[in-house]
Order: structure tokens, then C-alpha cells, then sequence
């Protein structure tokens, strides 16, 4: 279905104040966002407007009983700095599984692909060069109704706004296993994007960050034995020669990179098992020498190389040498840059429109 997206153009672009080749995620944004309204049982005026703040009534119903969802993705620079997308009907489709999850509208997966099109285009000068940045984007819905009562609301906001980001992490990592709190159980809201299941992780993180540790690594909510993934990524282990991860069991979210990463390690000759997974396991076989490798996959951290799992009963160390890692990490990159084929038919080109700013 074609969509006429209306564009207001902001006076001048903001990029130039920033070193976006240097500039963490969520620090900056940039000249322009995406907005789709939805009312009367339908979205609604898809546009383009400078980037700016949103009005919003007090009694906006996403701020009294949680009615927010969100997505990320990237954008990078290909052949003859061809803006591109990784997966975005993926991300369109798990945003519509999220929605129904949270009793949401879902949002057309056409227009969603192409308001992040049109965005890009005209935010390509955001896009970070070096190796391993990217232009963050993030697409959100959320109820904006004014009304005070327990029901889905029947106003919502759809909006996409963007970020240049550079790595998320420069080095391996820790991870806490955390055995007093917990991320999903399943029947919740766990393999859903809801804002909410981060708010309820933040003060577990600032724990765990107290003692040393990077981030959490969840544990199932009955024993805290069952590993389900880490606060920003799904979670990869080696173990005699072969990748396990935890399988999606209604607790866990479904991961783009997850997914992506499961072919790529398949592709190369690799066996991958989608299964339960215990912290138990995991210890025996790093008592045993089988515990090869760690990492952590998603898309603002990429592929994260982990270098210690524990807590304050017990410690893994992690060998130092992450060749399968670094490999994937490095094709992974690559292919998100055309430096490699997409044999995968992952990524979308992004035409410039010749009205826009080189």
C-alpha cells in the first residue's frame, strides 16, 4: 500500500554540533521524528515534523497504566554511502506482536517500513562512519488518551526518532546472576517490548553495576536456575563445540540479532541447540573445560563478548579467546556495511530522494 507521508523540514540540521563518529547512544538526536496518530479505530496523518517536544496531557493513560512499547534497529553506510536498514520488517512484526501483547492497536508493517525510510533519507547525515556505529533508530507506540480508568485506551501515538551511537561496549563483559528479582515469568509480559519490563530491571542493574558487574543475566522467577537472557541481549554459550541458547518459552524476548545470529552460526558450519539452559550447566562445564565462549546479541550492543558470569556465591571466568565470537561479530558487521554479500537478504537500501541534502 503506498502512504502520502507529509514532510516539514526543519530550518537547519543540528548534526554539525555533534561528533557523531564519537557520541554514545541516546545522548543526541536528530533534526527530525516520524508521527502517526491513531483515533476513531485508525492510524492517521503519517508526517515528518522537526524534532521537538510532544504535548501530552497529565492523565495520558501510557503514564498510569503502562501502555508503551518500543523497537530498535540501526541504520549504516554501504556502497557509495547508501544509507541501509537491517531486518526492519522484522522489527515491524514484533512490534505488532508486542502491541497485541499489551491490548494495542498494531501498527501497518508497510507504513512502519516505510516512515523509517523516509526518516533516513533525510537524517543520512547523522549516519556515524566508523566501524561499528551506526544511526540508532527507535520506533515506540504508546496511549496518549486522557482518561482515567483500567482499560485500553483508544488514543495512541506512533512515533520514530533517531540517535547516532557508537559501540555499546569496547570490551568483554560481566554479567550478574541475579537470584532475588526477576524479568518475566511466563504468562507476563516478557517476550513483549514493554517499557514496563525495563523500568522493573533498573534497580537490579544499578545493583549489579554496584558490585562490578555489567549486567544482569535473568534467571527463571521459580528457582532461579533456568537462564532466560541479560538486560539489553539474548545470550549465546559455547559448550563442547556447539552454541546453545535459551529457547523462547514465553519468558524471553525474540531477539532480531538472536535470530540473525542463529543463521549466521548454522551458515558456518556450526550446531545451534534453542533449549532450556540451567546456570547449573553452565557452571559444570566450565568446572569441566567445555565452557568455550559467551556472548551477548542484540542490537544496540551488537555482538558483547562476555568474560564472567556470577554473583556473591559463586564465579565463572570465561576464556579469553573469542574466536567463533569475534567472527560472527565481524560478519555481522560487515554484511550491515555491503563489505560482505548478503546471501541472507537482510538488509534494505534506503533511496536518497534528489531533494535531500547531501
Amino acid at each position: 500500500m503506498s502512504y502520502t507521508i507529509k514532510e516539514t523540514k526543519a530550518a537547519t540540521s543540528r548534526a554539525r554540533e555533534y561528533d557523531i563518529n564519537s557520541i554514545p547512544m541516546g545522548i543526541a538526536f536528530t533534526d527530525h521524528m516520524f508521527i502517526c496518530d491513531y483515533d476513531n479505530g485508525q492510524w492517521n496523518n503519517p508526517r515528518i515534523e522537526p524534532m521537538g517536544l510532544i504535548p501530552t496531557h497529565p492523565a495520558a493513560m501510557a503514564l498510569h497504566y503502562g501502555q508503551a512499547i518500543f523497537e530498535g534497529l540501526k541504520a549504516t553506510l554501504g556502497k557509495d554511502d547508501t544509507p541501509l536498514l537491517f531486518r526492519p520488517e522484522e522489527n515491524a512484526k514484533r512490534l505488532n506482536f508486542s502491541a497485541d501483547r499489551m491490548g494495542m492497536p498494531e501498527f501497518p508493517e508497510d507504513l512502519f517500513v516505510e516512515g523509517l525510510k523516509k526518516l533516513v533519507a533525510i537524517e543520512h547525515n547523522w549516519i556515524p562512519k566508523n566501524e561499528g556505529s551506526a544511526l540508532y533508530l527507535r520506533p515506540f507506540m504508546y496511549a496518549d488518551e486522557a482518561f482515567i480508568g483500567m482499560r485500553a485506551a483508544t488514543k495512541y501515538k506512533f512515533i520514530i526518532m533517531a540517535s547516532p551511537a557508537g559501540p555499546f561496549f569496547s570490551r568483554p563483559i560481566k554479567l550478574y546472576a541475579e537470584t532475588k528479582y526477576v524479568r518475566a515469568v511466563n504468562g507476563g509480559t516478557g517476550e513483549a517490548k514493554a517499557a514496563g519490563n525495563y523500568a522493573a530491571a533498573i534497580r537490579p542493574t544499578e545493583f549489579a553495576k554496584a558490585k562490578g558487574y555489567d549486567q544482569v543475566l535473568w534467571l527463571d522467577a521459580q528457582n532461579f536456575e533456568y537462564i532466560q537472557e541479560v538486560g539489553t541481549m539474548n545470550i549465546f554459550f559455547k559448550i563442547a563445540g556447539k552454541f546453545v541458547t535459551p529457547n523462547l518459552n514465553g519468558s524471553v524476548l525474540a531477539g532480531i540479532t538472536r535470530m540473525s545470529v542463529i543463521d549466521l552460526l548454522r551458515d558456518k558450519g556450526f550446531e545451534v541447540e534453542e533449549r532450556p539452559i540451567t546456570i547449573t550447566e553452565v557452571k559444570e562445564a566450565s568446572t569441566n573445560g567445555m565452557l568455550e565462549e559467551s556472548f551477548g546479541v542484540g542490537t544496540a550492543v551488537g555482538i558483547a563478548m562476555v568474560e564472567e558470569i556470577g554473583n556473591m556465591d559463586f564465579t565463572i571466568k570465561l576464556p579469553k579467546e573469542n574466536p567463533v565470537s569475534k567472527d560472527v561479530q565481524d560478519t555481522l558487521n560487515k554484511i550491515k556495511t555491503q563489505q560482505l554479500e548478503d546471501k541472507f537478504s537482510w538488509i534494505v537500501p534506503v533511496e536518497l530522494n534528489s531533494d535531500v541534502e547531501a
